[in-house]
């Protein structure tokens, strides 16, 4: 028997998601909706939990008609749980590789798009208290900031407008909360996008990668996970970050402390660029960066090969200027929103005329 799986991204990822879905094989695209990618699968034991460009991963359990505006409404919802098959809902998140049973507790996360008369912890405890009778476990509710047990099952409510769908994470916690993350810095970089960034560099066998403001490391640990047989150097002006990269990164690849705009390596022997620069929001931009962009896209250009290729992110379509004006041309620009705040993946090659 066929599983409806669900996986929730950042905005601006839904297509990067479905393309990972189809290259490992975990099941047919039916829907992409905001945040969201529907997929049907009849053998997701082995995949569902390798997806790295996703946030998480569901069983869709129940849809409904979108309840409308009013607060007055939200007890409609109960219905997602009315015809809720708990047997065949465990077997199917087996399946997928996660426990089979719903744990000691219940613990529900809400979202909705339009504007509404409600709030989130409204739909939270009308589901969750719903779920609570239907399962007999204890509901946690998240109205007064209080997080639930880690031993919850994890359930979502989703109001796109038009329906109202109810899922059950397959994990026991998010699919972004990576192992590895033993240490952070401010600014450290959301996995799945870095995991979007690595894809889009399109490592190869043998490549000299470098991010040189790695911070704790994110961008080169997942870029390790998808080619281990590359070379990683990774560098950073804050000796902390040097510090947690190589917690993170367990000594796997070449650090040290250096300016962003000037980086100890040969003149174009970089095969491939991941970076995340300080743009001055959580991270203040420091040394040779302190008044502007121009000296970092100068050392990218700098240490490059001629047929490398750099994904950064920005957090404006300005940048691109500045980075042509360097000597590179943009390949790929895609918007995402991650955190209320929209930036840009930016593909780029060495401008080869340049190089005349």
């Amino acid at each position: 028997m066929g599983i409806r799986l669900v996986a929730r991204c950042v905005h601006g990822l839904e297509s990067v998601v479905a393309a990972e879905i189809l290259s490992i094989g975990l099941g047919s695209i039916v829907e992409l909706g905001h945040r969201e990618i529907h997929c049907d699968t009849a053998q997701p034991e082995t995949t569902v939990q390798r997806l790295r460009t996703a946030d998480d991963a569901f069983v869709l359990v129940a849809t409904t008609p979108d309840i409308g505006r009013t607060k007055g409404e939200v007890a409609a919802l109960t219905e997602l749980v009315t015809e809720l098959d708990a047997p065949a809902l465990r077997e199917a998140r087996r399946r997928c590789g996660g426990p089979a049973e719903f744990g000691a507790g219940i613990a529900v996360s809400a979202s909705f798009l339009g504007r509404r008369n409600f709030n989130r912890y409204d739909v939270e405890d009308t589901v969750g208290a719903a779920l609570s009778e239907r399962l007999g476990l204890q509901y946690h509710s998240r109205r007064n900031g209080a997080r639930p047990p880690d031993h919850c099952s994890g359930w979502r409510v989703v109001l796109d407008g038009r329906r109202a769908r109810l899922m059950l994470r397959i994990a026991v916690q998010p699919l972004h909360r990576r192992a590895y993350k033993l240490q952070s810095v401010p600014g450290s970089l959301h996995p799945p996008v870095a995991s979007a960034m690595v894809q889009l560099a399109d490592l190869r066998a043998g490549d000299w990668v470098l991010d040189p403001c790695c911070g704790a490391g994110t961008l080169l640990v997942e870029a390790m996970h998808a080619q281990p047989d590359a070379r990683y150097s990774g560098f950073d002006i804050d000796p902390a970050a040097v510090c947690a990269i190589r917690a993170n990164a367990a000594n796997t690849l070449t650090t040290g402390s250096a300016d962003a705009a000037n980086v100890p390596l040969p003149q174009g022997s970089i095969d491939r660029i991941v970076c995340n620069p300080p743009w001055g929001g959580q991270v203040p931009a420091r040394g040779r960066l302190t008044h502007g962009s121009t000296p970092l896209w100068a050392e990218l250009r700098r240490l490059i090969a001629t047929d490398g290729t750099a994904v950064v992110l920005i957090p404006d379509t300005r940048e691109l200027a500045i980075a042509i004006r360097a000597g590179f041309h943009p390949t790929h620009l895609q918007q995402i929103r991650n955190s209320g705040k929209h930036s840009f993946i930016v593909r780029l090659t060495p401008n080869r005329e340049r190089n005349r």
